[in-house]
């Protein structure tokens, strides 16, 4: 009997496929495209559990939905605030994952008329359309986003996926690394470019690192068809001025499965989510660039504990507080997560002056 191939063996041919079509090289951000979204192969299309609290579930990592349904409360308390500014009642947001988060925002602001939901993936959708049941006549999902659009856009995790071009300086030249196959392995191979990242890094040394074209495109077709309404993103990262700071020499480039990190991209692809910290300061001028306003930038402890995460916080059992500090201590989510706003500013509605609670104290946009 012939044993069928597998899905990681299966995907890698058709990468294979694709890098000797190019040339024998492809940069890193298209292998990373096609390990996380080829139609039923890629990480985020194929069937396999993702996200979970521990190993045991069959999943990779847990988000913070999925900690606390006071993540979701917290920022729909944003959310509902943004809305009513805005004079708009829908609700859009970007990889939905499990549907947790959608769930406790339909939850808690029942003014809201629709659900939007846009997420590529088939089997993440169908979970969504499971754990939504109940607010069937509301959610709908897209594949691509209308010419013009009205609401609230939210996005937890979502630029941390997007597909990065990876840099490399070495003995002093430039370089930019992409993936190559020897003996049906995939390998790293460097090329010449005239690609820099945006501020110059100090020192000769040796380092690597990324830029975000596609999120920051992600960032500027929102501009282009959001017509009234707020963006609230949250996810890992850094100023920029952190971001390639001379000491951060490798990279963030990730990989997550079973609950555990590392940082080898080219094994098992398709089993694992393949994830880089993102620059804000290229975020924020993306969408000041396309003309949205930033609302506020901080950290997502600050974000949610302005929005009362920890309102009713004593009747609660021991278990949830636990999940809860989570989200907000600083040596676990609280720091490296960070929270953007952006508003669409108009004549008919100006947003100036007027303040995202969430960014009531320790608003940091002066640090992008």
């Amino acid at each position: 009997m012939t044993t069928p191939p597998s899905l990681t063996s299966t995907l890698a041919a058709h990468i294979r496929g694709a890098i000797h079509a190019a040339g024998g090289w492809i940069a890193f951000d298209r292998f990373m495209t096609l390990a996380l979204y080829t139609p039923g192969l890629g990480y985020y299309a194929n069937d396999s559990r993702k996200f979970g609290w521990m190993p045991a579930s069959g999943s990779d990592f847990v988000t913070a939905p999925e900690l606390s349904p006071r993540f979701g409360q917290a920022l729909a308390r944003q959310v509902g605030q943004a809305l009513q500014a805005s004079g708009t009642r829908e609700v859009w947001e970007f990889g939905a994952g499990s549907g947790a988060l959608a769930l406790q925002i339909l939850e808690a602001l029942p003014e809201i008329q629709r659900y939007t939901i846009v997420d590529l993936s088939g089997s993440l959708q169908a979970r969504q359309r499971e754990r939504l049941a109940a607010h069937a006549d509301k959610v709908n999902w897209v594949s691509e986003l209308p010419a013009q659009m009205t609401g609230v856009v939210v996005g937890n995790e979502v630029l941390d996926a997007m597909p990065v071009q990876l840099l490399a300086r070495t003995d002093g030249a430039w370089y930019e690394r992409g993936v190559a196959v020897v003996e049906e392995a995939f390998v790293w191979a460097d090329q010449p470019t005239e690609l820099r990242p945006p501020m110059e890094v100090e020192g000769e040394h040796d380092y690597l690192t990324e830029i975000h074209p596609q999120a920051q495109a992600f960032v500027a077709t929102l501009a282009d068809r959001l017509q009234a309404g707020a963006v609230f993103l949250l996810d890992y990262g850094f100023p920029e001025h952190e971001y390639y700071h001379p000491q951060r020499h490798m990279g963030t480039v990730m990989c997550h499965r079973g609950h555990l990190a590392d940082a080898d991209a080219l094994q098992d692809v398709g089993e694992k989510d393949i994830t880089a910290h993102v620059n804000f300061t290229g975020i924020a001028l993306a969408g000041q660039d396309a003309g949205l306003q930033v609302l506020g930038y901080t950290s997502q402890a600050r974000f949610l504990l302005n929005c009362g995460v920890l309102d009713g916080m004593e009747d609660v059992p021991l278990t949830e507080r636990v999940m809860v500090q989570k989200l907000i201590n600083e040596h676990e989510m609280g720091e490296l997560f960070k929270v953007i706003g952006f508003v669409v500013d108009s004549a008919e509605r100006p947003w100036s002056g007027w303040q995202g609670m969430g960014f009531a104290v320790g608003d940091r946009s002066h640090t992008l």
